[in-house]
Order: C-alpha cells, then structure tokens, then sequence
C-alpha cells in the first residue's frame, strides 16, 4: 500500500522549499536584506558613540573620585599629625615643674 498522503506531503514540502529558496535568494530580497543591514551598521555607529562617551565619562569621575580618596587621606593624616603635636604639648606642659 502507498501512503499517499505523506507522498503528497514531502512533494508540497519540496516544492515550498524551493519556491522559499528562490524567493530568498531573488534581487528584491537581497536588497531589503542590504537595506536592513545597512540600518544595523547605523545603529552599530550609534551605539559605539554612546559607550565611548560613557566610557570616557566613567574615566573622568573616576579620576575625580580618587583625587577626593587622596585629599581626605592627606587631611586626615594631617589632623593626626596635629593631634599627635597637640598632646605632646600637653605632654610637656604637665611635666614643667609647677611655679609656685
């Protein structure tokens, strides 16, 4: 017995098949896919522009983000320091004999 139905199936497959593939393959479809690859590249320049502004924005802040971390390094250590000359002052002037 020949199943005539799966026949019938694998030859309008064949057929779907290459009438897809010459349609794909035609002059009009290769200029849409030109066209839509022409729009990718555009948008490509586009997105490349704005991750080098960003990039170039994230440099400077953090540029800027360490010269703040080096300024209240150095004005902590110089409190320290004034602190620590502070208390030998004091030091000091405890340990003169008292004038009586």
């Amino acid at each position: 017995m020949v199943d005539w139905k799966k026949i019938a199936l694998f030859a309008g497959g064949t057929l779907f098949g290459t009438a897809g593939v010459k349609i794909l393959a035609s002059d009009d479809a290769k200029k849409v896919y030109t066209q839509c690859t022409a729009a990718v590249l555009r948008a490509k320049d586009c997105v490349m522009k704005t991750v080098t502004t960003v990039q170039e924005n994230a440099g400077d802040i953090y540029e800027d983000a360490k010269t703040i971390n080096e300024e209240r390094a150095a004005a902590k250590e110089a409190a320290v320091v004034e602190d620590a000359e502070k208390a030998e002052e004091v030091v000091e002037e405890a340990s003169e004999p008292a004038e009586a």
